[in-house]
C-alpha cells in the first residue's frame, strides 16, 4: 500500500506532489462512500482523536468531525474557550492531558503560527494542522486544489488568481505552496497594502488590477478580509474595497469567457462577491464544502494507516 512520506499534516510545505496524488486518490474513493445512502466506513474503529480548537471555527470544525465519524473513530473535540488554557496551562501540558486518554491523533487549531509544528516536535500523536495564525491551512489548499482539479481535469497549467488579503491569510499560503508544486500558474491580486513584501519570492506575481487578473485567469478564488486579524486600517473602507476588488455578475459576464469561482468562507457576501456570483454556475463553493469532507477523510485515513502500523 502507498503511504504519505510524512506522520503528521502540519503545512503543504512538508509535504510533496507524490503525497498530494495519494491524498486526492484517496479521497475519490471516500468521495464515492459519502454519496451512498450508508455514508460511513469502519475503517478507523479502533483510533481516537482529539480536536482541539484554539480559535472559533465553524464550517472547518464540522468538517472534521463529519470525516471522523464517516471513518468510525471515536471523536473528543475540546474548546480552548472553557478549558483549563484559560487558567494558564501551557499548550503542551493540556495535549498530554488528553493524550493520557489515549488519543492517537489531534486536530488543531491554533493563533500561533508554527504551532502545530511545536507540538509535533514534543507529543506522542499525530497532527494535523487546521490552521495556525496566518501561516498555513494544508486541508483547505488540498480540497481547493481537488476542487479546480475536479472542475478542470487538473490543475497542472492552470492560471489561478487569489484575491484579496494575502498578507494574513493561511489560505492563501497553503494554496501557494499546493498550486506551485502541481505546475498551476499563481498571481495575487488584492490592495498594496494587503500584499506581503516577500509575495514574488514564493514564485507568484502580483497584478493590482482585478479586470486584468481574471481576463488572465481560469480560476479566481476570493479570500474574506480578515478584520479579526487587523490592528489598524489597511484600506479606507469596505465599500471602497468591494469597489475595487469585488466580483460582481456585470463583471464575470464582461469577460467574454468562463472562468471558476472559489471561496474559502465564510462569504461576506456583497463585499467579496455579490450573492449572485456565490449562488451562480460559476461558483464551486458548495462543491468546496462537500470535497472538504472527501479529503480530511483521505487525510486521517492516511495518517492513520501509519500509526497503526
Amino acid at each position: 500500500m502507498k503511504e504519505l512520506s510524512v506522520n503528521h499534516l502540519l503545512g503543504i510545505k512538508y509535504i510533496n506532489e507524490n503525497d498530494i496524488n495519494l491524498i486526492f486518490e484517496t479521497a475519490d474513493h471516500f468521495k464515492e462512500v459519502i454519496n451512498r445512502p450508508i455514508k460511513k466506513v469502519p475503517s478507523l474503529r479502533d483510533i481516537t482523536i482529539a480536536n482541539i480548537f484554539f480559535e472559533n471555527s465553524t464550517r472547518t470544525k464540522l468538517s472534521f468531525e463529519l470525516a471522523q465519524k464517516r471513518l468510525s473513530a471515536d471523536v473528543i473535540s475540546f474548546s480552548a474557550a472553557q478549558s483549563s488554557v484559560k487558567k494558564g496551562e501551557t499548550l503542551i501540558d493540556t495535549v498530554n492531558n488528553i493524550l493520557s486518554m489515549k488519543v492517537d491523533m489531534v486536530v488543531m487549531r491554533h493563533s500561533n503560527p508554527g504551532a502545530a509544528y511545536f507540538l509535533s516536535k514534543n507529543v506522542k500523536a499525530s497532527i494535523v494542522n487546521a490552521g495556525d495564525g496566518a501561516h498555513e491551512h494544508p486541508t483547505q489548499a488540498l480540497l481547493d486544489s481537488y476542487s479546480i482539479r475536479e472542475k478542470l481535469g487538473g490543475v497542472a497549467g492552470k492560471k489561478v488568481v487569489i484575491v484579496g488579503d494575502i498578507l494574513h491569510s493561511r489560505v492563501a499560503l497553503s494554496n501557494i505552496y499546493a498550486l506551485k508544486m502541481q505546475g498551476a500558474e499563481v498571481k495575487v491580486c488584492g490592495p498594496k497594502t494587503l500584499i506581503p513584501r516577500y509575495i514574488e519570492s514564493l514564485g507568484v506575481t502580483v497584478e493590482p488590477n482585478l479586470r486584468k487578473a481574471l481576463e488572465w485567469c481560469d480560476v479566481a478564488n476570493m479570500l474574506r478580509v480578515q478584520n479579526e486579524r487587523m490592528d489598524v486600517n489597511f484600506f479606507p473602507s469596505t465599500r471602497e474595497y468591494a469597489q475595487q476588488y469585488g466580483v460582481d455578475k456585470p463583471l464575470l459576464d464582461s469577460l467574454g469567457k468562463e472562468i471558476v469561482i472559489m471561496h474559502p468562507g465564510p462569504i461576506n457576501r456583497g463585499v467579496e462577491i455579490t450573492s449572485e456570483v456565490a449562488d451562480s454556475d460559476h461558483s464551486v463553493i458548495l462543491n468546496q464544502v462537500e470535497n472538504g469532507v472527501a479529503i480530511r477523510m483521505a487525510v486521517i485515513y492516511l495518517l492513520a494507516s501509519k500509526i497503526q502500523q
